[in-house]
This record gives C-alpha cells, structure tokens and sequence, in this order.
C-alpha cells in the first residue's frame, strides 16, 4: 500500500461513503470563487455590492450563484435589513469560519511554495519544447 492509499484510508476511516462525502464537499469548495468569498468574508459582514468589489473580477450572477451556494451549505448567512431599499449583508457562520482556517492555510501553503511551482512549471516547459 503506498503513503497516498494509506493517507486516504486514514482519511476515510475505510468507509467508501466517508470518501464520497469528502469528495462531494471538496468539489462543492475548491472552486476558485468560493475560497475568495470564504477568504473575503473573514474580517466580517460584507454587503453584496461590496463583497463584490473587494473579490474584484467576479460577475453579480457568479457572486449571488456562490453565496446561495454557500448559504446552502451553511457557512454563509444572508440578513436582510427592511429598509428602502432592503440592505443585504453577508456573513461567515461558525461552520464557515471554521473552514477558514484551512483556506488561510492553503493560502499561505501557495505563497510559501509559488516560486518551487513557477520553477516546476518551467522545467516542465522546458523538457516538452526539447522533446
């Protein structure tokens, strides 16, 4: 057995159902747009306008398909203030703070390591140009 199969038997404690739902979960959160939400909304509460501005090139249908998504799977919460117009902010659980320790993590993990990545990147340009 190799260290990743050991690895991933740990992880899913043998149980093929573990597997899925780790996969499942992994696939519905690594997705680019969900970590900035995730990682955007760690300070605080945002409102849609301004969450949308601080992410930067998200469109208003990806940024509303995202925190429905998030507030689906209940590490986001939405308030909605009745005023005229009705105020909405956004807002991490404490299911979403949670999972902001690992983003940060994965994030300081791909700061640590961007130059080794540029440099792989590189030499794996450089051995498929020579053939």
């Amino acid at each position: 057995m190799s260290a990743l199969d050991n690895r991933e038997e740990t992880t899913c404690h043998g149980d093929p159902a573990h597997c899925e739902h780790i996969s499942r979960l992994l696939a519905r959160i690594s997705d680019k747009w969900t970590l900035l939400v995730v990682r955007t909304l760690g300070p605080g509460p945002r409102r849609f306008n301004a969450l949308r501005r601080d992410i930067g090139e998200i469109s208003q249908k990806v940024l509303a398909s995202t925190l429905r998504d998030l507030e689906e799977n209940g590490f986001v919460s939405r308030t909605v203030t009745p005023t005229t117009p009705p105020q909405v902010e956004y807002a991490l659980t404490d299911l979403g703070r949670d999972l902001l320790t690992p983003v940060k993590a994965l994030a300081e993990w791909v700061v640590a390591n961007a130059a080794r990545m540029d440099a792989a990147k590189a030499d794996y340009a450089e051995r498929r140009a020579a053939g």
